[in-house]
């Protein structure tokens, strides 16, 4: 009993200083990250501000518009995934901007995002199998569709800008990965054991996952395709809302560049865009930032974008993109979780609640023998 007790605290002891280490080497990566992208371009912008004396406001507007715009064609992808009972459409709103604030928060946000748009989700009475497939679904989904547009828009800009080779290498890098994604979870589903063996070795290596979630995230996704491949109409409605998201969310950036008086052709501005958000998957730094604008700006000025131009209108476009969609988030899900009226205190317990939500990594729930439900699309 002894030696037991010796090994499950050597154990104990061993997972915990894996842990730090591994928050460690994230914080690390993410302030280098903040350091060699985020500062350099703050740094070229300020010495460019003389260039907001000539802005256009009435782009200014537009871009904003396009943005909000973007944040609701994906609650409307949410609420067309939703098979069963639904909230009111301004309270999946109100989800959505909650669950986006929650990503631009911590490194590898999707997934403490997922878990708030869970509780939240459930909380108003939808059932967990329901949330479980709308969540993977466009999860998945809105990255097949992100990167089926970067090719498209890849193969037209060729004749017009010429063969970019760091832009075509990280096109197909993602293609590739979604390619292998696609044929794990193909395997997976068909109850192969070594395709399980590797998605719970992966899991064990993604900080705030878990081979647990992962391979239960994994099945709702082969569920997903499943489900989708024999309704063709709820494909191609997803399909609609996902890429009119991202090309609203472009559309927002092209805006901001036309404020400051030039014109990008939206075939180039849109692979600048793609490259951009398809880097900014790797969960190092919350929300790709530093890398979307580090990637971005690099190249728009490959595509005859001033350099002094790409910059300010990036980090405007950010400004809206990445950073405003916090307080808002934040305001939204008090707005969900307060009745109005009751002061600031309750505010601040909700958002106390709100951290305390997106930093469970695993459901709570009693240890069981043998978990036939595992597979089951929800099951948290």
């Amino acid at each position: 009993m002894q030696d037991d007790t010796s090994g499950s605290g050597r154990r104990s002891w061993l997972s915990v200083v894996k842990a730090l280490l591994t928050h460690g080497v994230v914080v690390f990566l993410g302030l280098l990250a903040i350091e060699y992208l985020v500062i350099p371009l703050l740094v070229g912008a300020s010495k460019n501000l003389h260039l907001l004396s000539r802005i256009n406001l009435g782009w200014l507007v537009a871009g904003t518009v396009l943005e909000a715009a973007s944040l609701l064609c994906y609650a409307l992808l949410t609420r067309t995934l939703l098979l069963g009972a639904r909230p009111a459409f301004n309270r999946l709103v109100r989800i959505v901007l909650a669950t986006t604030a929650v990503d631009h928060v911590i490194p590898g946000g999707a997934a403490g995002g997922a878990g708030l748009g869970y509780h939240l989700l459930t909380s108003d009475g939808v059932e967990g199998a329901d949330v479980g497939f709308a969540l993977g679904t466009e999860a998945i989904g809105s990255a097949i569709v992100l990167n089926a547009m970067l090719w498209a828009s890849l193969l037209i800009s060729i004749p017009l800008a010429g063969l970019h080779p760091i832009y075509v290498t990280i096109a197909l890098a993602g293609v590739l990965a979604m390619l292998g994604a696609c044929a794990l979870v193909y395997t997976f589903t068909r109850g192969e054991e070594r395709a399980v063996r590797i998605v719970r070795a992966v899991g064990r290596r993604i900080p705030r996952v878990g081979q647990n979630r992962l391979e239960r995230l994994v099945r709702q996704i082969g569920d997903s395709m499943v489900h989708l491949g024999r309704d063709p109409t709820l494909l191609k409605r997803g399909v609609l809302w996902a890429g009119l998201n991202w090309l609203l969310d472009a559309a927002s950036l092209w805006s901001f560049v036309a404020a400051f008086g030039h014109l990008v052709n939206p075939v180039e501005l849109f692979v600048a865009y793609g490259v951009a958000n398809v880097l900014a998957v790797f969960p190092v730094v919350p929300g790709g930032l530093g890398v979307i604008e580090a990637s971005a700006v690099t190249l728009l000025v490959s595509f005859g974008t001033a350099g002094d131009v790409a910059t300010l209108a990036v980090l405007g476009w950010r400004l809206v993109n990445f950073w405003l969609p916090i307080p808002v988030g934040a305001a939204a899900y008090i707005s969900l979780r307060v009745p109005r009226g009751s002061g600031i205190k309750a505010g601040r317990r909700a958002l106390t609640d709100m951290a305390a939500q997106f930093r469970r990594t695993e459901p709570r729930q009693k240890p069981r023998a043998a978990d036939t439900d595992e597979g089951r699309p929800g099951q948290d």
